[in-house]
């Protein structure tokens, strides 16, 4: 979670929003109940706020499809969103447990942390953490439950090697930090990646703090400490990323991670999993790496039923 003590005038991290609340209470009881409707007084009563306030709340929900409204009998009850919704956090929970079974061996033979992570809602969420006997989480290492925005630059593991359209999608997002695309760096990054199956990320001590401080950033509530990194870290997406075709077998490179994806059955990412290297390791020791972890997420895709996507 962050730490960073705002100096700003940014609110305070963990400042809670009663209007917010009342929404999540509104659901909350429906959600407990999903065989049931309610009236607006009735619901108001129920909930404990006032009728206006209520009739508010719902009106946005069953506009946004969160819930539905019964023209002739005017009560509330849960909406076709919440089951899209609900699927994706269910696909992405569900598949964490199977993913942690294929890592364990990983983690041990490397001697090092491996995780799963998922795009749940708009966040990047870590879902299972495996760590090896001997080995201590280090401060800045990810936990599983952290999430990250995922909004530039944060997330290009979690498109790179699914379709062009959900790359670019990603890339219009509202950026969490300000960010310089490079298109033609990326285009090579992007390129090498989905050939080799793996991506390879440089260990730098800033990009490590970045990491760490972006977890639990919701949207673009930054920390002033964060802030304080922006012209630190790299300008460029695809900086920190090293080129399998720009790296030799017999020189030391310092490398923060590896990471290879899962598949679902249409060929989308289902999950990234990473390897943790965090030291300078050969360009024939990251093949080798790499090639472990992809043998790895291609036995979890295969459990799962995936496939990988279909490229023109």
């Amino acid at each position: 979670m962050i730490s960073a003590e705002s100096t700003d005038a940014a609110e305070p991290a963990g400042r809670r929003s009663p209007p917010t609340a009342r929404v999540v209470q509104v659901i909350d009881y429906l959600v407990a109940r999903p065989d049931q409707r309610y009236g607006l007084s009735e619901l108001a009563r129920a909930i404990g706020i006032s009728k206006p306030t209520c009739l508010g709340i719902v009106s946005e929900l069953v506009a946004a499809g969160y819930l539905t409204r019964d023209r002739r009998d005017k009560t509330y009850g849960l909406g076709p969103a919440l089951i899209a919704a609900g699927r994706a956090a269910q696909r992405g929970f569900a598949i964490g447990p199977i993913a942690r079974t294929h890592l364990e061996g990983l983690a041990a033979a490397c001697g090092a942390v491996c995780t799963a992570s998922a795009v749940v809602g708009d966040q990047v969420t870590i879902l299972e953490n495996v760590t090896p006997p001997g080995v201590t989480l280090g401060r800045t290492a990810a936990r599983a439950g952290q999430s990250y925005p995922f909004a530039p630059p944060v997330g290009l593991m979690y498109v790179l090697w699914g379709g062009d359209d959900e790359l670019e999608a990603w890339l219009r997002r509202d950026p969490a930090l300000p960010v310089v695309l490079d298109r033609d760096l990326l285009g090579r990054v992007v390129e090498d990646c989905r050939r080799v199956g793996y991506l390879v990320e440089r260990l730098t001590p800033v990009g490590r703090k970045l990491f760490s401080l972006m977890a639990g950033v919701a949207g673009r509530d930054v920390p002033a400490e964060l802030k304080e990194l922006i012209g630190e870290v790299v300008s460029s997406l695809g900086e920190r990323v090293y080129l399998h075709s720009e790296t030799d077998d017999d020189v030391d490179y310092p490398v923060s991670l590896i990471a290879a994806p899962c598949y679902d059955g249409d060929g989308h990412q289902a999950l990234v999993l990473t390897l943790d290297v965090g030291g300078a390791i050969s360009g024939a020791e990251i093949a080798r790496r790499g090639a472990a972890l992809v043998a790895v997420a291609d036995a979890v895709t295969a459990e799962i039923g995936g496939r990988p996507p279909v490229r023109g």
